[in-house]
């Protein structure tokens, strides 16, 4: 990402983030569903199968939620997209994208939630910088009725934050269900993240 977006965090490189941050929800849920068919009288696997289904979707809308907020300050910036944020670029890195996290869901599904933990933890780290290389967030308010959809804040700086702590769950998740929750960070008002028999 570096190598086509550069090394300093943008917001145009947060939307490249954001565009791929969905795709290995979608890829474990695919792979759920082939579960769901293939060892519906099983109970415990069902119940597994299902918790992995209910968390990728509702992380699935949340990148997606990130995503328009991320749009709508470029916007409010008066922002233009650079190269690599237009379709035939986008649409190559999400295919790539799309086949190596089936692969890796298929071949590997705990590799592939720890593989996911490493994206987020990124992510989260990456948004923390871009909120301290713009302290003028911290006073300018948000009027948009596309970011209040995704929540109340006072500023854009405090929207940023809430991007990178949900990351921060993202990631939680993403260990708890690879059977890895001596990793998890915890931090007050997160919300529960599955327990450790639901991990595969």
């Amino acid at each position: 990402m570096d190598l086509v977006a550069g090394k300093k965090m943008t917001l145009a490189k947060a939307r490249v983030l954001e565009i791929l941050a969905s795709i290995p929800y979608r890829a474990w849920e695919i792979r759920q569903y082939g579960r769901l068919t293939r060892h519906h009288d099983d109970e415990a696997l069902v119940r597994q199968a299902r918790s992995i289904m209910r968390w990728g979707r509702e992380a699935q809308d949340n990148e997606y939620s990130h995503l328009l907020v991320i749009q709508e300050k470029m916007n409010e910036d008066g922002l233009k997209k650079p190269w690599y944020l237009f379709r035939p670029v986008t649409a190559v890195m999400v295919a790539f994208y799309i086949v190596f996290t089936r692969l890796m869901a298929y071949f590997h599904i705990r590799r592939a939630f720890l593989f996911n933990a490493e994206f987020e933890d990124h992510a989260e780290h990456e948004y923390a910088e871009l909120v301290r290389q713009h302290p003028e967030w911290e006073t300018q308010p948000v009027g948009s009725s596309v970011v209040q959809e995704y929540g109340r804040f006072d500023s854009w700086a405090d929207v940023f934050r809430r991007i990178s702590l949900d990351e921060r769950d993202h990631r939680n998740s993403s260990f708890a269900f690879c059977g890895k929750p001596e990793f998890i960070v915890k931090y007050e008002g997160m919300p529960e993240v599955p327990p450790p028999e639901e991990g595969v």
